[in-house]
């Protein structure tokens, strides 16, 4: 039996394409979970005009992600995190955080789309993926500082006090 996929169906195919299965597949498992239509040309050409409607908007999608990419390119973000004395964080920076701060910059980003293998957790400057559609993605430049430690906040506050003393 020919029938038109209505949605991606693994090892099958993809929305819109005509595939031949077999009766007892088409019957008990594509048709009645409203994956697949009966091929009629009815059908052929119903299929046709939402490929058509696909593409336009697809198209118009496409646009508007590399207009936004071409926006994000240039930003660069500043976290500021405690950290070790080897420069590693004590936690770390995550697609959460980074979606936050570009948020809070006007862009609303999914964080799903922060293309992150694993968190960020060293000092120093990063550049992350932002997946925007399927062949558009922005890269930004992350920097990642220490945060300056309660020791080396009251070491210069405590050396003028004992000057002052020993002035005495």
């Amino acid at each position: 039996m020919e029938v038109i996929l209505k949605d991606d169906v693994v090892n099958l195919g993809h929305r819109g394409d005509l595939v031949k299965v077999a009766d007892g597949y088409a019957r008990n498992y594509l048709l009645p979970r409203k994956l697949a239509l009966q091929a009629t040309s009815a059908n052929k050409a119903v299929v046709e005009q939402m490929k058509n409607a696909a593409a336009r908007r697809s198209a118009t999608e496409k646009a508007l992600a590399e207009a936004l990419a071409v926006k994000l390119e240039p930003i660069v973000l500043d976290f500021t995190r405690k950290s070790g004395e080897a420069g590693h964080l004590f936690g770390s920076v995550t697609s959460a955080d980074i979606a936050a701060a570009l948020d809070a910059k006007g862009f609303e980003i999914d964080r799903r789309k922060i293309q992150l293998p694993e968190p960020i957790k060293t000092v120093g400057d990063h550049t992350v993926t932002i997946k925007l559609y399927r062949e558009v993605a922005a890269h930004v430049k992350i920097n990642v500082l220490a945060e300056a430690t309660e020791e080396a906040a009251e070491a210069p506050v405590a050396e003028p006090v004992a000057e002052a003393e020993a002035a005495e």
